[in-house]
């Protein structure tokens, strides 16, 4: 029996895992989380064989999320479900330790497969994700240099969110955070943070 971990900050979205999965004869929801640091606690103290994980939640998530779960359980298996384009995430989830990536756009078969394939030790990305991780290092957009912690940073940054908010969520000072934003419309010459959302929708990072 596949012990399945699912972490997500919709309840309406967790419900409908939890009747997908309840579907099969071999996977079993041993545990529910509605945000990263819940999701972190519930793996330092419990055994699962998959954790299904959202990219965006409330606390801790994504790659650094990744990162403290991969650090607490090195066996444990991570799918991460997303909004968030294959190709513009997928590559950082994977060198985070994630060992799959699903679109939340996809079919329920499709979510099943992938479940059972990285629990047997597999590795599951779609094919823009795949075009993505065969592009050579020149083909990259700028946004892709940056690190992974920019790229957080980024991402909140682009929904909205202040500096405190962001300092907050991850766990940073907001000279921290401040920080980071400098270094990011530098390093993608950009001059503001209005800048910064458009070349987000452009690259589809939203």
């Amino acid at each position: 029996m596949i012990r399945v971990l699912i972490a997500e900050d919709h309840k309406i979205v967790r419900d409908g895992l939890k009747r997908i999965l309840a579907a099969t004869t071999d996977m079993q929801v041993a545990g529910e989380a509605a945000g990263g640091d819940e999701a972190l606690a519930l793996v330092k103290s419990n055994e699962y064989d998959v954790a299904l994980l959202d990219m965006s939640m409330p606390g801790l998530s994504g790659i650094e999320l990744i990162k403290r779960l991969k650090v607490e359980k090195p066996k444990l298996r991570i799918l991460v479900l997303s909004m968030h384009g294959e190709r513009q995430y997928a590559a950082r989830a994977l060198k985070a330790g994630a060992s799959g990536y699903l679109n939340k756009d996809s079919a329920a078969e499709l979510l099943v497969g992938a479940i059972r394939k990285i629990a047997a030790g597999g590795v599951h990305i779609g094919e823009a994700a795949a075009a993505g991780l065969l592009a050579s290092r020149t083909d990259k957009p700028p946004h892709e240099m940056l690190s992974d912690r920019e790229f957080e940073v980024l991402r909140r940054l682009v929904e909205g969110l202040g500096p405190a908010e962001i300092a907050e969520r991850l766990h940073l000072s907001v000279k921290t955070v401040s920080t980071h934003k400098t270094h990011i419309l530098a390093k993608l010459n950009l001059g503001s943070t209005a800048e910064l959302v458009r070349y987000a929708l452009e690259h589809k990072l939203v």
